[in-house]
């Protein structure tokens, strides 16, 4: 029996819920592989806010540093969507990355055969998609100092840093490349370089570190014209490597070829160990949705699907995430949907039965 520790942050909005359904899925993966998982929870994101006053409490991430792996669930609201506060939701998941050097961002993008209908984009354009984004996550805009807003004589002012070392882009390519070899070895690159001189730069290193991988297919793309080919012909991809702010968007984009965001897991990654395993932050990409908050209509598969991740990459557990993965697949193969993802002939459940039914196939 193998123990693990597992730091729960269920934060706001469907947070609360989705997390839920991914414990319930994971005690029965405890149960059927005889391991121990012990969980811990910390109130994050706008609740802590409302109850200490900081989105991110220090106390939350020593016990973040002192287990195996994080799973997150959303924050955020109108409650705090104040732009000029000084402490925002937000500050927790920013913060969290930072602190436990998180610097590489995985999203799958994979559409299921029997959802290629629930995609907004033609059947022929979409049907065998398979990629993974990587999202470079502690520099850029949302780090690059100096930030801040401002008032003279010329009025309101704001200004933000895009700023990025030889370092960090060195790392996040490497972890590009070597998930390529995995996949099917090829690897665009998406920068800005005609414009920007971090664009630059990151096309430049990225060509000196491909260098370094000649059983890989490396491409640039410009970030308009990858924005563009994710709509016109998304089976181009492979994996995809960017910065920060551009992959922040780009993966948004890339989930709605499946139909909803509700679908699409991601994993936020540092230092790994030489068997592959370190801590990882583990989310769904949708979001704290608090216009379905309460409802029940909330989809809990990105954050199940996410906790799968967490198995096989943070806690060396490959069968076990397979189980969940397998598991999702034969619900969805059943016919039943939340109803973000809800089509023709298909049984339309909540997200708690959702919970049950993934759980049940485990």
């Amino acid at each position: 029996m193998a123990t693990f520790k597992i730091l729960c942050t269920p934060g706001d909005g469907i947070g609360t819920e989705v997390i839920a359904e991914a414990l319930k899925v994971l005690a029965r993966v405890e149960k059927r592989f005889k391991h121990e998982f012990q969980f811990d929870e910390e109130i994050i994101g706008g609740a802590a806010i409302d109850k200490y006053g900081e989105a991110l409490r220090s106390k939350t991430i020593a016990k973040a540093k002192a287990s195996d792996a994080v799973l997150f669930g959303a924050v955020g609201g109108p409650k705090w969507d104040n732009p000029k506060a000084k402490v925002r939701p937000e500050d927790a998941i920013l913060g969290m990355r930072k602190q436990l050097g998180l610097f590489a961002n995985l999203r799958p993008v994979k559409i299921h055969p029997l959802m290629l209908a629930d995609s907004t984009l033609r059947r022929e354009v979409v049907e065998g998609t398979d990629m993974v984004v990587i999202r470079e996550l502690t520099g850029g805009l949302y780090f690059g100092r100096p930030q801040k807003r401002w008032e003279d004589s010329r009025g309101r002012q704001a200004v933000d840093t895009l700023r990025y070392s030889e370092k960090e882009i060195t790392r996040i390519c490497h972890v590009g490349f070597k998930l390529a070899q995995q996949r099917r070895k090829k690897l665009t690159s998406v920068d800005k370089a005609n414009v920007l001189r971090t664009g630059q730069l990151w096309r430049e290193i990225a060509t000196e570190v491909g260098k370094q991988y000649p059983d890989i297919q490396l491409d640039h793309l410009l970030v308009d014209a990858a924005a563009m080919n994710l709509i016109r012909k998304p089976t181009s991809f492979d994996v995809i490597v960017t910065e920060n702010m551009f992959g922040d968007i780009l993966t948004d984009e890339a989930a709605m070829l499946a139909g909803s965001m509700g679908m699409m897991p991601s994993a936020s990654l540092g230092k790994r160990k030489k068997d592959g395993t370190g801590i990882g932050l583990y989310e769904p990409i949708h979001g704290s949705a608090p216009d379905i908050a309460g409802q029940g209509k909330a989809n809990p598969l990105a954050m199940i699907l996410s906790a799968a991740m967490m198995l096989r990459l943070s806690l060396g557990l490959e069968a076990e995430a397979a189980c969940i993965e397998g598991a999702v697949d034969a619900v969805i193969v059943a016919g039943y949907r939340t109803p973000d993802i809800a089509g023709t002939g298909s049984s339309v459940v909540d997200t708690v039965k959702m919970g049950d039914l993934v759980a049940e196939a485990v």
